[in-house]
């Protein structure tokens, strides 16, 4: 199978998905939380129905399944891919007016002219990987979507496939199309008893040939701080100012230990909003490490400041309360090592050196691989995602096709014929420092 093969259709499709509107948006309690998501569920409703593939919307949550029944006589292993409706709600994505660059010549690209939008090669340096390549871009106005449309035009091409060539071997494909992964949403109301497969792959994240098998440990954490306010004429040995004490709890929190100075799997704090005054304030925060015992000890190390402060400013002052976001999918996927083991022979099978790297953030497989249906990521080769500057090379599109049909092969040769294997334990929390003092000593000795 060569790309080529696949890039007429991955493009004419990405350039379709694309101009649907799907941003999704920050909510605590409607889900889906935009209804335009459905209208994207519904054009590939009717496009699995045009090609004859068992489908069905539920249209209250907005997930679309659908089904390839197996074609050959052997054991039959169903396997299951994943990837997300919405694009994300950091900068707007209604309106995307997707266009194709042909042949990049390596230069700064005119994004708008009019508005004088242009992506300049020597801020984005990933562009010379592509030179000579298609490039799908946006006018410079809004997002483009490839995350996640680029792996939706991917699957949708890889079911034409197996739909165009009835004698081509495959198991059980099980297909699902989710909402709200950019905020949070997680696959949550994926049934998967409907769902039909035991382990699946989502297609999220940039970088062609590259996947994750592990992400953090993640938790959103909310401190309430109550302070006690009187005239600043009278206020010596009476005031309590809740905003001090919210200033001084986030310097507790060490320096190095913030995204902005950590890489790889170095875990952090991450403060994402304040509000404050004299009388009440609320520290929002979250908290993200890839090793389960280091994370459990940021978590105690949120209360052990609260305590300190409330030694010293008064009982029940600081209240930290703590909400599971999602946990590092990698404890539950070093019992499936046969999960990353095919994905790796499908990214080798279509030409390409895979690449592991740990994802410093989440996907729907971090909360699935939790609630029994393992999920290693492969990335769907999208650049810049979450940006005006956002694009998808269709070469890119087109191998991700050639891997998940390599990939389908080595299940239906190999079929369920796969052995589990245990994790190993996590490491033990490290000691954390106890007073408002052996926390300012910690911290100074860490930013050293």
């Amino acid at each position: 199978m060569n790309h080529s093969d696949f890039s007429a259709q991955t493009e004419a499709r990405l350039l379709r998905y694309a101009a649907i509107t799907t941003q999704s948006k920050l909510s605590d309690n409607v889900w889906p939380t935009t209804a335009c998501q459905r209208d994207l569920a519904r054009v590939l409703y009717a496009e699995l129905k045009a090609l004859g593939v068992e489908t069905c919307i539920d249209e209250a949550p907005c997930v679309l399944y659908a089904r390839l029944r197996a074609n050959h006589d052997g054991p039959d292993f169903p396997i299951g891919l994943i990837a997300h409706l919405d694009t994300a709600p950091d900068v707007p994505g209604w309106g995307v007016k997707p266009w194709v660059l042909r042949s990049y010549d390596g230069g700064d690209i005119v994004l708008n002219k009019e508005k004088n939008i242009v992506m300049r090669a020597a801020d984005y340096p990933n562009l010379a990987q592509y030179i000579g390549q298609d490039l799908v871009l946006t006018d410079g106005t809004t997002l483009l979507g490839g995350d996640d449309k680029a792996s939706i035009a991917a699957i949708m091409t890889m079911v034409e496939y197996f739909v165009s060539h009835p004698t081509h071997p495959h198991g059980t494909i099980c297909l699902a199309f989710t909402p709200d992964e950019e905020v949070g949403g997680l696959a949550r109301d994926l049934d998967l008893d409907r769902f039909g497969a035991k382990f699946a792959y989502t297609l999220d994240g940039d970088h062609l040939g590259w996947y994750q098998d592990q992400t953090f440990h993640a938790s959103l954490a909310e401190i309430e701080i109550t302070g006690r306010s009187v005239h600043t004429g009278t206020a010596k040995g009476i005031m309590v100012n809740a905003s001090d004490l919210a200033a001084e709890l986030v310097t507790m929190l060490p320096k190095p230990e913030r995204p902005q100075y950590t890489e790889g799997t170095a875990g952090f704090y991450h403060v994402i909003g304040v509000t404050a005054d004299c009388e009440r304030a609320v520290v929002r925060l979250i908290v993200r490490d890839f090793d389960r015992g280091c994370f459990e000890a940021r978590e105690a190390y949120l209360q052990t400041c609260a305590d300190a402060l409330n030694r010293e400013y008064g009982a029940d002052r600081v209240r930290v309360r703590l909400t599971q976001q999602y946990r590092n999918m990698g404890d539950v996927l070093g019992r499936y090592p046969f999960l990353v083991e095919n994905l790796r022979k499908a990214i080798r099978a279509a030409g390409l050196e895979p690449h592991c790297e740990p994802f410093r953030g989440g996907t729907d497989g971090s909360a699935l691989s939790f609630r029994g249906l393992p999920c290693p990521n492969l990335s769907a080769g999208y650049e810049n995602a979450h940006g005006r500057f956002e694009f998808v090379p269709v070469p890119s599109m087109a191998k991700n096709v050639e891997i998940l049909l390599h990939l389908c092969d080595c299940y239906a040769r190999e079929g369920g014929a796969h052995h589990a294997a245990d994790w190993s334990a996590p490491r033990p929390p490290s000691a954390r420092p106890e007073s408002v003092a052996e926390i300012r000593t910690h911290r100074a000795e860490t930013e050293e």
